[in-house]
């Protein structure tokens, strides 16, 4: 005769089978990670009330994620950068110093290997009807607003019709993108253009997110920075154009107060400002 007194698992007791089932991971840090990771899912799914159905559909919307990777785009950073993880990540890791640069998100757009340039160099390769040209200026300072000579900056930004280089198979490789190195004043010039507000792409699973929940898929005008310097932290971050639209309405969650500044006439300046690292 079966026994049917003994109590049916509960959710609790359940998770606490997962979780001891990791207690021997060689990995302290991995051991962290994946358990908070579990902890925290399996509560989701008891929150909300998950159905088998909603479950199949989180999981093939994670496979037509993957499927739209490749080395163009990066769909994962997307969906990523578009539920607010991507600008969380970089707010903890650069947690900025009083009057320091702020970070931003680094995007899916970034090409390693870009040219590097001379000051004063236009990162132009293709001209575009609607180009409205612009010099960047200013300097890298230290938190003491010394000059940092030898400074990085890997810059990027879109065309005049809102795609990157990588997005476009009309534009030359490496169109829009450069590097450039501070001399002993730390000065900086590079000729761009004013940026647009531009798509980022809406049909895949990250677009699906968006428009099924009401938000758009765009993105105020910028232009990407990546300003590094040694013996200093490196900031990601962007320019974005004061006039542009979406201010207030970015997908990504990127537009920082600090960050936002004049791009009307033919010069924008800006100075940034690295933290040094704590002394070995």
């Amino acid at each position: 005769m079966t026994d049917n007194s003994a109590q049916a698992m509960t959710p609790e007791a359940h998770l606490a089978d997962v979780l001891t089932a990791y207690d021997n991971s060689p990995n302290p840090r991995l051991a962290e990670i994946t358990t908070s990771l579990i902890r925290h899912l399996h509560e989701f799914v008891v929150e909300v009330g998950l159905t088998r159905e909603e479950w199949f559909a989180g999981i093939e919307a994670l496979t037509r994620t993957g499927q739209m990777c490749d080395e163009q785009r990066q769909e994962f950073i997307l969906l990523s950068d578009t539920i607010g993880v991507s600008m969380l990540v970089e707010m903890i890791n650069h947690v900025a110093a009083e009057g320091s640069t702020e970070p931003t998100v680094f995007g899916p757009f970034h090409v390693e290997g870009a040219p590097h340039r001379e000051m004063g160099d236009s990162i132009i390769t293709d001209s575009m009807d609607g180009d409205h040209e612009v010099t960047y200026v200013g300097r890298v300072l230290g938190l003491d607003g010394e000059p940092i000579e030898g400074a990085t900056l890997d810059v990027w930004e879109t065309a005049s019709n809102g795609f990157y280089d990588v997005q476009d198979s009309g534009q030359t490789p490496m169109n829009m993108r450069g590097l450039f190195t501070t001399g002993s004043d730390g000065r900086y010039e590079i000729r761009g253009i004013r940026p647009v507000p531009y798509q980022i792409p809406g049909d895949g699973p990250a677009g699906d997110l968006l428009f099924e929940n009401g938000r758009h898929n765009w993105r105020p005008g910028h232009m990407h920075f990546v300003v590094a310097a040694r013996g200093h932290k490196t900031v990601i971050t962007h320019l974005f154009d004061s006039a542009s639209d979406y201010l207030d309405s970015d997908a990504v969650f990127g537009v920082r107060d600090s960050l936002v500044v004049d791009m009307s006439g033919d010069r924008c300046e800006y100075d940034f400002v690295l933290e040094a690292l704590p002394a070995a």
